[in-house]
């Protein structure tokens, strides 16, 4: 890796405990990948993303030298689209390829000038423009003072500099061609900082301004965020939150998409997806949680055109990021039942806690395997860096509860009741699962529609407010479900869910485990949320997919209401799926 601005090499990071000078600590864009040196960046071309261009008529190309690999292409977009020749940099050194790094569109470095000229070089966002943020409609609030809030960090708070003499150097060998970020009016010469942060305000005040200049959104030192953590925003004492961009009134085909990312989830990947996802969207759709930093302040960002979501779970099992927002530009719709669990005293039946649930609730030797996990987890994150190493490590802990065999007295030490009535759980059982969804473990399904039905028990589905409770003989058991040598065994279906238990054990709700003292289970129907599933996994999908398009098209010209559009969706959901 090189400076981008003395393009001397950057030195890895230091260890832990040993002096770094500023010569070896960095700045390092997330959104274009580009890094310098500390004492380099002042120097640096501020030409990144801007979250906000709000009163700009139109979007311009934002040309750059790709200094990462950020983005599966697909064939089509590895070629110019000016001249429609394959863009490929000579190993001996030739004019660059430019990126837009808002609609992911190449151009050679001779192409770009001609052009500009004919287009005006408008850029209209690419083939993800319904997904992504246009930064015309995002508004920074400001003090009536005229003091700009800070950038946001990824869709938390960004602030530094960072590119800077090689860009410069080649546009200008190309006889300035490029027209420079530094004359733009939506630019300032004042590098933000971390104590700018008190600039917030609530969204109920100030006037809006135009966002700071292009800055890049850097990290310092050995790779960490240069910017101090924000302090979480949510609802102060007058019921008001606290924001630092408003979304105006955005254009009717515009389906903005919002993520949220656990980097701590699966194989720590967290960072390069987050760096990714700022290159493909507008930074503020990407939103990075934690134990401090929940959902809210992006949910409540986006409160007029949120609709409906999904997990994106594995992405390199999807094809990558581009394939991902394809499916989910196409995808049809369809409805998810939410559960309510109730965790209430056996003695006194007060209420000790209540969740939601999505997906399963497991108690017995699967929760105990989650529960190691999590907690191997919180002890040494470093060692889930792979998928590989992370199922080696559920193969160690699922190895130790069969050597263990700790909850052979489930049975006897855990009451079911479905729908008022009492449910012998078999003695062999050394756990019970309640499943929501046909997906249990990364792709087991635990109901097996499609095998023989013996019991007499009515398929499962997601969306007809029914339970589906199996169980599983112990660890060993767990392993054949995962490579499909074994089936779980059906105990019962209901809608309405009792479980007592007698003894504490390893209870896991969507994958969040915890050791449960004696208490009564209680879970009951929440309701249902739409949910976006990939059109090929329906057997109407892609008509659902246009139907669904015709009737948001409908609602933004106001033939059906808000209310109309809900219950056909959810008619249609139900229907096709």
């Amino acid at each position: 890796m090189k400076c981008c601005v003395c393009l001397e090499s950057i030195s890895p990071a230091q260890p832990l405990g040993q002096m770094m000078t500023s010569e070896n600590m960095v700045h390092r864009c997330n959104v274009c990948g580009a890094a310098a040196h500390i004492i380099c960046s002042s120097n640096s071309q501020k030409d990144c993303k801007c979250i906000s261009m709000f009163g700009s008529k139109h979007v311009v190309h934002l040309w750059t030298v790709l200094w990462t690999d950020v983005a599966d292409q697909s064939e089509e977009g590895q070629y110019c689209c000016y001249c429609e020749e394959i863009c490929s940099e000579s190993f001996l050194g030739g004019p660059p390829i430019y990126c837009c790094m808002w609609c992911q569109r190449l151009v050679h470095a001779e192409c770009q000038s001609a052009m500009a000229t004919e287009t005006g070089d408008i850029c209209d966002l690419g083939p993800f423009r319904r997904l992504i943020l246009s930064p015309l409609f995002v508004q920074a609030i400001s003090k009536p003072g005229g003091i700009l809030s800070s950038i946001t960090h990824g869709a938390n708070e960004f602030a530094s500099t960072v590119r800077g003499r090689l860009n410069r150097t080649k546009k200008e060998k190309h006889h300035n061609r490029f027209p420079s970020d530094s004359n733009d009016d939506s630019s300032s010469d004042t590098t933000l900082n971390s104590n700018q942060r008190a600039g917030e305000l609530k969204a109920t005040g100030g006037s809006a301004q135009r966002s700071p200049e292009n800055e890049h959104y850097s990290s310092e030192s050995d790779g960490r965020e240069l910017i101090s953590e924000p302090r979480r925003l949510g609802n102060n004492e007058t019921g008001e939150v606290k924001l630092k961009y408003a979304l105006s009134e955005l254009p009717a085909d515009s389906r903005p998409l919002l993520v949220f990312i656990n980097k701590r989830s699966g194989a720590q990947r967290g960072d390069l997806l987050k760096h990714k996802l700022h290159f493909l969207l507008n930074p503020v759709q990407v939103f990075e949680l934690s134990s401090s930093q929940g959902p809210e302040t992006r949910l409540f960002l986006f409160r007029k055109s949120f609709i409906m979501g999904g997990g994106l779970g594995a992405v390199e099992k999807q094809g990558g990021l581009c394939t991902v927002l394809h499916d989910i530009e196409h995808a049809a719709v369809t409805i998810l039942d939410r559960w309510k669990v109730t965790v209430e005293d056996k003695e006194s039946k007060n209420v000790l806690l209540v969740k939601y649930m999505n997906n399963y609730l497991g108690i017995g030797c699967d929760a105990k395997v989650a529960l190691d996990i999590h907690n191997l987890r919180e002890e040494s994150p470093e060692k889930f860096y792979s998928q590989f190493l992370n199922k080696v490590l559920y193969a160690r802990e699922g190895a130790k509860s069969i050597i263990d065999r700790a909850f052979v007295d489930l049975p006897w030490q855990v009451r079911l009741e479905v729908d008022g009535t009492e449910i012998e759980i078999p003695e062999d059982s050394e756990g019970v699962l309640v499943a929501n969804i046909p997906s249990y473990m990364g792709g087991v399904d635990l109901w097996q529609n499609e095998g023989e039905n013996p019991e007499n028990f009515d398929p499962q589905s997601i969306h007809d407010k029914m339970l589906e409770v199996v169980s599983i003989t112990g660890a060993w058991h767990l392993g054949t479900l995962q490579v499909g040598l074994s089936r779980a065994r059906r105990i019962a279906q209901g809608q309405s869910i009792k479980i007592q238990m007698f003894a504490p054990f390893p209870v896991q709700v969507d994958g969040e485990p915890w050791v449960q003292q004696p208490c009564t289970l209680k879970i009951s129907h929440h309701g249902q949320a739409f949910m976006l599933r990939r059109a090929i996994e329906e057997p109407l999908g892609h008509a659902a997919a246009m139907i669904t398009d015709v009737l948001e098209h409908a609602e933004s010209s106001r033939v059906i209401t808000a209310s109309q559009k809900k219950s056909l969706l959810q008619e249609m959901a139900l229907r096709l799926s």
